[in-house]
């Protein structure tokens, strides 16, 4: 992997690679053939801690809105509801995940991408990413704790 920046999340570190970047729904998004990768950012994969499931309420090839949701992700802290980065086309999968998602928790910046995708969207790049994390921090572990206590 390229270099990355660090973000600090207690006693664990989110690595944020340079080479990609990144939308305020905790994705990474990676231009190459085919439009852009997708894939959970090592923060959000921190959040959700161990996925075991996953499943896309959309086919390929369908435009979709950015705050539309798509699919789901169970892990072991919550079911949580996955959108798109930005309006686009969702052009494929990666089938691999719907038979062993925990690609995503070992090699969520390789194998463990989510789909294709795409779109006009405009991203940021990983510093400014570990900017916004940082303005998001403090309300992000409040959540954490209040998930503990409840």
């Amino acid at each position: 992997m390229s270099d990355s920046l660090i973000f600090p999340m207690g006693k664990f570190e989110a690595q944020i690679p340079t080479d990609r970047q990144y939308s305020e729904n905790h994705l990474w998004v990676q231009e190459g053939a085919g439009g852009f990768r997708v894939g959970f950012s090592a923060y959000s994969v921190r959040l959700l801690q161990d996925v075991y499931f996953l499943d896309w309420d959309v086919e390929a090839d369908t435009q979709v809105k950015r705050k539309q949701e798509i699919g789901q992700v169970e892990s072991s802290k919550a079911v949580s509801s996955l959108y798109p980065p930005a309006d686009g086309r969702i052009v494929h999968f990666n089938d691999l995940l719907l038979d062993d998602p925990s690609t995503i928790n070992t090699d969520g910046y390789g194998q463990g991408w989510l789909y294709h995708f795409d779109t006009e969207g405009r991203f940021m790049s990983a510093e400014e990413y570990v900017e916004f994390l940082a303005t998001k921090w403090e309300e992000t572990q409040r959540l954490i704790k209040g998930q503990f206590n409840d």
